[in-house]
């Protein structure tokens, strides 16, 4: 049998590669297409894969979901999150917008303290100090000065943390592929008339990356969602950093973006979270069998 946490931050992991892959998605369609538009097929396609999954059943599962309220509030603040994280990108670079965003690990593990009453011990808040540590490093923002923009990529970054958490509140109490029918029937509604409003006919190659995004973006928030059920948020923030590795490397191979040494000690760093997490983890998990008294036979 999988233990719980390890199962949690290897689909924790994988699923902030396949965001990786899907903001660089983003990144291709929103020079011509607006976001409105792009977060309405995303989460049409999402929906569709849910119910290719569920049946016909899923909209009674979804009208009687017990959990319905706290994930249509999420469901809004991932919205304004992805919204201003996206706003943001267009004005700042790349190294400046990701180091903003990724204060959301930190604000996510504070949150889970006081929402969730989970115990941080030292280790995780020491994993979650070093990642960001790393993060600066290899994203080496020069220059950076309170702006719009700034203010806009801190928003998302606080927004995406408070959501997490009541992922995680709510992931215990419903099936995954529930919670994301959930959230992109609320995506639909809230981007549909913004997104018939700037409409823009995709061309074939376009069309392609839109169905791409949504079927990357569904993928992801499956396996999130399923890490979220297996263990603590405190557990799981330090490896949203890995998502950093992945831009550089995407960002390498599909713009040609030399990473320079600072982005190697940087994802060293990063690196070194994750494995902080997992070797105090098992330590947590080994230490009762220590701890017992030996059998008399």
């Amino acid at each position: 049998m999988k233990n719980p946490v390890s199962y949690g931050i290897a689909l924790t992991i994988f699923a902030y590669m396949l965001f990786t892959a899907h903001d660089a998605t983003i990144k291709l369609l929103v020079v011509t297409i607006p976001v409105w538009q792009v977060l309405f097929f995303r989460s049409c396609t999402i929906l569709l894969g849910c119910f290719l999954f569920e049946g016909p059943s899923l909209a009674r599962k979804v009208a009687r979901s017990p959990i319905i309220k706290p994930m249509i509030v999420r469901s809004m603040l991932l919205l304004v999150a992805w919204i201003s994280y996206y706003s943001a990108a267009a004005y700042l670079q790349l190294a400046e917008v990701t180091t903003l965003y990724y204060a959301a690990p930190i604000v996510g593990t504070i949150l889970a303290t006081i929402v969730l009453r989970e115990k941080v011990t030292v280790t995780r808040w020491m994993a979650v100090g070093i990642g960001f540590c790393g993060v600066v490093i290899a994203s080496n923002p020069v220059g950076l000065t309170i702006s719009w923009p700034v203010y806009l990529a801190l928003q998302a970054a606080v927004l995406w943390a408070t959501g997490m958490v009541l992922l995680r509140k709510t992931a215990l109490h419903e099936k995954s592929q529930i919670q994301m029918a959930v959230s992109n029937i609320m995506f639909i509604i809230l981007t549909a008339t913004m997104a018939i409003l700037h409409w823009k006919t995709p061309t074939l190659h376009e069309l392609i990356l839109l169905l791409g995004a949504g079927v990357i973006a569904g993928a992801g928030q499956l396996a999130l969602f399923e890490g979220m059920r297996q263990a603590p948020v405190s557990v799981l923030a330090p490896f949203e950093y890995t998502s950093l590795v992945w831009a550089f490397a995407l960002g390498y191979l599909i713009w040609g973006d030399v990473p320079k040494e600072n982005v190697f000690l940087g994802a060293a760093l990063i690196l070194s979270a994750g494995f902080i997490i997992i070797i105090s983890e098992r330590l947590r998990r080994r230490a009762p069998v220590l701890d017992a008294p030996p059998s008399i036979e």
